[in-house]
């Protein structure tokens, strides 16, 4: 594989004259009129400039920050702080000297100078993207250093998050179970979407504090819109039965946000939704304001997946399950399929992708919240 490449990358530059030669000592990814290589944390392009590199430009993506460079005739070596590092002066055999400046060369960097007692998560988490190869072997919880939540620790390192503040977690259980996810991983790859309380923690840690009034903000200006408001038109024969499973599964949860808030909701049955009383906002306006920072990142997830926030507080006050929160989100779905068939590849995969969201984020939930 590595001869195959290194070929690929010293093809004569009559039978490509527009490209630019690509040698990398990882993996090549796509060669076109742009050359494209991808990592972890980093996407190179790099066009062709009149035959030379006397001034080439590329931009290099780290941390979720866009860093330029200009690369000068001579060959320099650029030091980043990404996952490779990107040199124009690599080791060329004696035949290829003629070659050499049409060459780049990608090479690891060296991790020596990094701190070795903790390890940050780069942005790149956030996004899904495979991270790296496990680098650990031990993962263990232990206090925080001043006493004050939970820490989770790869060998001898702590986790810290993507902004390098420790990962600090208010209860142990929720370390243990963060632990978990990163216990099974495998050794090719950190697949942080098979990490979802990973990914809360850090939401809950970086964002919710930053953010929190416009998270609130956002929920409520989506209130008057939620799912279980809207009722389908009884006197329409696409959504025959609609309305009387929506009767059935769906007013015993309004029934019970008029006990527990004090106000009746308002029903609608247009796209646009309609307008919730002013003293059942006010209501839930006071709840989100009480929660913790654990609790939004987790309501606003939910809310999110669910297209509705009553059905997160009804979860996070105890009056719904998990698979219950489930059956009401898809329930005018779930009659389309019975009725229609299910599509292979399309509802199997939203099923089981909003059992994933749902579950994760009323799992983070409740182990979040100390006893």
């Amino acid at each position: 594989m590595a001869s195959y490449l290194r070929n690929l990358a010293l093809r004569s530059t009559s039978t490509q004259p527009s490209h630019l030669r690509i040698l990398c000592s990882n993996s090549i990814h796509f060669i076109d009129r742009s050359c494209y290589i991808t990592s972890a944390q980093t996407i190179l392009c790099v066009p062709r400039i009149e035959n030379s590199i006397s001034s080439m430009a590329f931009s290099e993506f780290t941390n979720g920050k866009s860093r330029e460079f200009l690369e000068k005739s001579e060959p320099e070596t650029v030091c980043s702080s990404s996952s490779f590092t990107f040199s124009a002066d690599g080791a060329a055999e004696d035949g290829e000297k003629s070659q050499k400046e049409d060459i780049i060369y990608v090479k690891q960097p060296n991790f020596s100078s990094r701190d070795s007692s903790s390890v940050t998560m780069p942005m790149s988490f956030m996004t899904g993207s495979i991270v790296g190869k496990r680098f650990y072997n031990q993962v263990t919880t232990r206090k925080a250093d001043d006493e004050n939540g939970w820490t989770v620790m790869l060998d001898y390192r702590t986790l810290r998050a993507p902004s390098k503040r420790p990962l600090k977690l208010p209860t142990l259980s929720l370390a243990k179970a963060i632990a978990a996810e990163w216990e099974y991983q495998l050794n090719d790859g950190i697949r942080p979407f098979t990490m979802p309380l990973m990914k809360l923690a850090c939401t809950a840690l970086e964002r919710v504090p930053l953010t929190r009034t416009k998270i609130i903000e956002h929920l409520l200006k989506k209130f008057h819109q939620d799912l279980v408001f809207c009722r389908a038109p009884g006197d329409c024969a696409l959504t025959r039965g609609v309305l009387e499973r929506q009767v059935e599964k769906v007013d015993p949860l309004l029934k019970w946000v008029e006990s527990e808030f004090g106000f009746k909701p308002m029903l609608y049955s247009s796209f646009f939704g309609g307008k919730q009383e002013d003293g059942l906002v006010n209501a839930v306006e006071s709840l989100l304001k009480k929660t913790s920072d654990c609790e939004l990142a987790a309501l606003d997830a939910m809310a999110a997946a669910a297209h509705s926030l009553v059905i997160p507080i009804g979860i996070f006050r105890g009056r719904l399950q998990i698979e219950d929160a489930i059956e009401l989100i898809r329930l005018e779905e779930d009659l389309q399929v019975d009725r229609w068939g299910l599509v292979e590849g399309g509802h199997d995969v939203d099923i089981a992708d909003l059992k994933v969201q749902i579950s994760s984020a009323a799992v983070f939930l409740g182990l979040s919240q100390r006893s």
